[in-house]
C-alpha cells in the first residue's frame, strides 16, 4: 500500500505540474504529434498500397505455350492438373484458332498472309492466387517441366515494380519513424530538463529532509509519460482527420475507374501501439534528462 500511495502521489503531482502550464504542455504535445504524423502517414500510405495491389483487376499471369505435336491424351492430363491446381485462381485455355481471331480483332486484317497453316500455338493462361514475384518464378519453373509445355511467359513485371515500390516506402517509413522517435525523446528530455531546473531549490530542500533521487525522479517520469500519451492521442486524431479528408476524393477517383475503394485506417491494436510507443520514448527521454539534471543540481552540504 505504501508503494501504491507513493506512485499515486507522484502521478497526481506530475498531473498538476503538467496541467499547471497548459500552453507549454499544448505546444510540446503539438510538436510531438507533428513529428509522429509524418511516419504515421507514410505507414498508412504503405498499408493502402498493399491493399490496393491485392485488389487490382490486372493480376500477373503465366502463359503456357504448348508444343505443336502435343497429343490429345497429354492435353487432357495437362488440363486436369491445371484445373485442380491449388496455386491457381483461374486457368483458361486459348486455342490457336482463338488466338488468331484475337489478332484479327485487334486490327490485323490478315496476320497469316503468305502462310499455309496457323503457326500460333495452343496456350493456357494462368492466374496465380499469390501474385508475388517469388511465387510466379517458382510456378514458372514447375510448369516448365510438365509434359507438352514448350515455352512459358510470365507477366510479372508490374508485380516486381509494385513490390519494389512498397519495399521503398516501407524502408523510408521505418527510417523516418526511427529519426522522429529520437526527436520525440529529445523534445521530452528538453521539456523535463526545463521543469527540473525551474525547481532546483525545491529539489535541494527535498534532499535536506532525506528525499532520494528515485523519489524526486518519479513525478518527472510520470510527466514525460503523460506528455507522450497526449502526443500519441493527438497523432491519432491528426491521422484520422487526414484519412477523413482523403476518403472522399479517393472514393470519387476510384468510382471513375469503375471500382469502390475506401482508405484503410489503423487497426485497434495499431492505434494502441501509436499511443503507447510515444509514451515509452517520452518516458525514456524524461528518465535520461532528469537523471542527468539531478546529478548536476548541487547537493546541500550537511
Amino acid at each position: 500500500m505504501r508503494w501504491l500511495r507513493y506512485h499515486r502521489h507522484a502521478f497526481l503531482l506530475a498531473l498538476r505540474r503538467w496541467l499547471g502550464n497548459p500552453y507549454a504542455a499544448l505546444f510540446a504535445t503539438l510538436a510531438m504529434a507533428a513529428a509522429l504524423a509524418l511516419p504515421g502517414s507514410l505507414y498508412l500510405g504503405y498499408a493502402n498500397l498493399v491493399q490496393l495491389g491485392g485488389r487490382l483487376p490486372a493480376q500477373p499471369q503465366i502463359t503456357l505455350y504448348l508444343k505443336a505435336d502435343i497429343d490429345g491424351a497429354t492435353l487432357a492430363r495437362l488440363r486436369q492438373r491445371l484445373v485442380h491446381d491449388g496455386n491457381l485462381a483461374s486457368a483458361r485455355f486459348v486455342s490457336k484458332a482463338d488466338a488468331l481471331a484475337q489478332l484479327r480483332a485487334d486490327g490485323l486484317a490478315n496476320p497469316l498472309a503468305g502462310l499455309s497453316d496457323n503457326p500460333l500455338p495452343d496456350a493456357w493462361v494462368l492466374t496465380p492466387k499469390d501474385p508475388s514475384p517469388g511465387v510466379l518464378a517458382r510456378l514458372s519453373r514447375e510448369y516448365a517441366g510438365w509434359p507438352g509445355v514448350d515455352q512459358i511467359s510470365s507477366d510479372s513485371m508490374w508485380a516486381k515494380r509494385l513490390a519494389a515500390a512498397l519495399a521503398l516506402v516501407q524502408t523510408l517509413a521505418l527510417f523516418i519513424a526511427a529519426l522522429f522517435a529520437i526527436a520525440l525523446a529529445a523534445i521530452a528530455a528538453n521539456t523535463i530538463r526545463s521543469a527540473t531546473l525551474a525547481r532546483r531549490e525545491e529539489i535541494q530542500v527535498s534532499r535536506l529532509i532525506g528525499a532520494s533521487d528515485a523519489y524526486l525522479r518519479l513525478p518527472y517520469l510520470y510527466q514525460g509519460l503523460l506528455q507522450g500519451l497526449a502526443a500519441g492521442g493527438a497523432t491519432l486524431l491528426i491521422l484520422a482527420l487526414l484519412m477523413s479528408l482523403l476518403d472522399g476524393p479517393v472514393g470519387t477517383l476510384s468510382a471513375l475507374y469503375g471500382s469502390r475503394y475506401s482508405l484503410l485506417f489503423l487497426s485497434p491494436a495499431q492505434q494502441a501501439l501509436l499511443v503507447c510507443l510515444p509514451a515509452l520514448f517520452s518516458w525514456l527521454g524524461a528518465w535520461l534528462s532528469v537523471t542527468r539534471t539531478l546529478h548536476r543540481v548541487d547537493r546541500p552540504s550537511s
